[in-house]
């Protein structure tokens, strides 16, 4: 069955992702504004406990997957860090300065890090390089467990083409994870194409003025009655 995994930014957050069934989260902080940042220690370790399978983001800035000498070390860091708080694996991904994948980067990103013993997943850069094809071998030979794509589109329900290619050349050598605006209704056009996850955030603003220093007026949260329609819509797509 096709997996499903919630980006999640909250205790909140990974609860009710398992109260629905998920199997697993990505945990992140300043989703909405960044597309995605490493969440903090404290807050690794209070989702762990939770009991649903954990893979934290490793990225140090938003923008783009050209990094500098102390960024990579910032992640390296924070990779190690969430490993030891019980992550059951990292999100990570590094392009070159002509958008391919920095294989070296990669490397010093996870050096130390006890990589037989958590999954890898290599993040929505991959939607940045325009030889996906090359990238998914480069993915494969570098122990990626898996790949977060949209197809290069905007959303993924415009990138299907693209999405069953990269399902076809993979061929269960690296996990396919469609994300990138999914919807309830997308699911099963998704699941037709053979992706082995899907992803999507299915959150919603909670208002809450924080004043003239606490930035915009309201924060993220999982929307619960979204979460159950996708869960229920997977499964239906499944068994159906």
């Amino acid at each position: 069955m096709t997996a499903l995994e919630f980006a999640v930014q909250d205790v909140a957050g990974a609860i009710g992702a398992r109260r629905v069934g998920a199997d697993r989260v990505e945990l992140c902080a300043a989703l909405g504004s960044t597309g995605g940042l490493t969440p903090s220690i404290g807050m690794i370790e209070a989702v762990v406990s939770t009991g649903i399978p954990v893979h934290a983001l490793i990225r140090c800035r938003a923008g783009g997957f050209v990094y500098a000498e102390d960024e990579i070390a910032v992640m390296n860091a924070d990779a190690k860090a969430a490993v030891s708080a019980g992550v059951a694996g990292l999100v990570v991904g590094a392009l070159t300065p002509d958008h391919r994948v920095d294989v070296g980067v990669l490397e010093r990103v996870l050096d130390g890090v006890p990589v037989g013993d958590i999954e890898l997943t290599f993040h929505r850069a991959i939607d940045q390089i325009a030889d996906r094809a090359a990238a998914i071998e480069t993915l494969i030979d570098g122990g990626m467990t898996r790949v977060l794509t949209s197809g290069g589109a905007a959303r993924c329900s415009d990138g299907l083409n693209e999405l069953a290619a990269m399902v076809e050349q993979a061929a269960g050598r690296l996990q396919i994870m469609a994300g990138g605006g999914v919807t309830a209704a997308d699911i099963p056009a998704l699941a037709h194409i053979g992706v082995d996850a899907i992803h999507l955030s299915a959150r919603r603003v909670v208002a809450d003025d924080g004043g003239p220093g606490g930035g915009t007026a309201g924060h993220e949260r999982l929307d619960d009655e979204l979460a159950a329609a996708v869960a229920a819509r997977l499964r239906t797509t499944a068994a159906g």
